[in-house]
């Protein structure tokens, strides 16, 4: 079995140099014809981030917050897995393994890391506790980029169960959004020795045989769904069919890279369309980090074109958690998930949020899980 190895950043300063310079000389295009963000990011707000970037950010205080936080790598299925991996001081505290999504990475976890794994010391009872283990999609941040195809989130799900043993936890849970959303759902349908149920902030769940006449709250799910495909998923449909010639500019233009990730934590957050409301800058350029060092653009782009056709409802028998936050950008009533999580055991609305739940509003999230694995401990 390949071994667990202690992974420390240190990001040579020579790529930190070359990143100013490049933003330093970045062409920026005229702005757009018409105002606001129909167009895609506006010219003001992009100059502000990249600005902040190129004179006040410091990359060394977020590789001292990783190192610090504990990050391994191990090799699965002959791909080398970077993840992040805190164990609570609790004895009894219930392992669970979260994944990131696009546009996103571990940075997305780091507000709600000290909560559960410490949760005497963030208002919760010692049983509320988790161990985490927070890996890094294939392809994203610092795992190791697969060089063939072929590493969809079935793959995925099977070299996460390995990495729960391998850590040496017999029972854990799955949590997700986003693509990890899809790889819990793969998680619970696989069923891997151990495994007792998964939660998830983003359900994916539209019906191939939907019955007139729909009900309110499914005319509204629909909606969304509709919105999705006809605005919000070109993004999805370039990353699934050339994730290529589009790596070709993110790999070379920090200041594409950004703004490719920036127009997506604005529209999927509940920011009242003012991103920096909810994310601090230091924040979102973080997570635009997680992709501009390992230049990861083509390589995270690449899983939309091996799993973007399977990112639909898949039953699972085991255990099931969703929290529905109001600006997901897409929504399912229970009567959908009904139809392929036979063993709900938690279902909440929440008040606010949006797709990047445990980054926007970490409280909120904190609590979810703890009600949701407080039924499956």
């Amino acid at each position: 079995m390949p071994p667990i190895k202690t992974f420390r950043l240190a990001v040579p300063q020579s790529d930190l140099d070359d990143l100013r310079r490049r933003l330093e000389r970045s062409r920026l295009p005229e702005a757009a014809t018409t105002p606001g963000w129909e167009q895609g990011v506006p010219l003001q707000q992009l100059t502000a981030l990249v600005d902040h970037w190129r004179t006040v950010y410091d990359w060394r205080r977020c590789e001292t917050m990783l190192n610090d936080l504990g990050q391994f790598q191990t090799e699965i299925d002959g791909l080398a897995i970077h993840f992040l991996h805190i164990r609570s001081r609790h004895p009894n505290a219930l392992p669970m393994i979260m994944t990131h999504g696009w546009p996103g990475s571990v940075i997305e976890f780091h507000k709600v890391i000290a909560p559960l794994t410490d949760p005497t010391a963030h208002g919760g009872s010692a049983n509320d506790a988790f161990h985490l283990v927070l890996p890094s999609l294939p392809g994203y941040g610092f795992s190791e980029k697969p060089a063939r195809s072929g590493w969809g989130i079935e793959r995925i799900a099977k070299a996460w169960a390995e990495l729960m043993t391998r850590v040496g936890y017999a029972n854990y849970v799955a949590q997700g959004g986003d693509w990890g959303s899809a790889v819990a759902v793969q998680l619970g349908a696989q069923r891997p020795s151990g495994l007792i149920g998964i939660h998830l902030n983003m359900l994916s769940l539209l019906p191939a045989d939907l019955a007139e006449p729909l009900a309110e709250d499914e005319k509204a799910a629909l909606a969304t769904y509709q919105y999705y495909g006809q605005v919000e998923s070109g993004y999805a449909r370039e990353q699934a069919t050339r994730p290529q010639t589009l790596g070709y500019a993110l790999a070379d233009s920090p200041v594409g890279q950004a703004a490719w990730i920036y127009e997506k934590l604005r529209n999927w957050s509940d920011c009242g369309g003012e991103p920096e409301t909810i994310f601090t800058r230091d924040e979102m350029l973080d997570n635009i980090m997680h992709y501009w060092l390992p230049n990861t653009g083509a390589s995270s782009g690449r899983l939309y074109r091996e799993s973007l056709a399977k990112f639909v409802a898949t039953r699972v028998e085991l255990p099931v958690g969703a929290s529905l936050f109001p600006k997901e950008i897409i929504a399912a009533p229970r009567s959908w998930a009904d139809r392929v999580f036979p063993n709900i055991v938690h279902w909440s609305k929440l008040p606010r949020g949006g797709h990047f739940a445990a980054f926007e509003q970490p409280a909120l999230f904190v609590d979810e899980l703890r009600t949701c694995f407080r039924k499956m401990r």
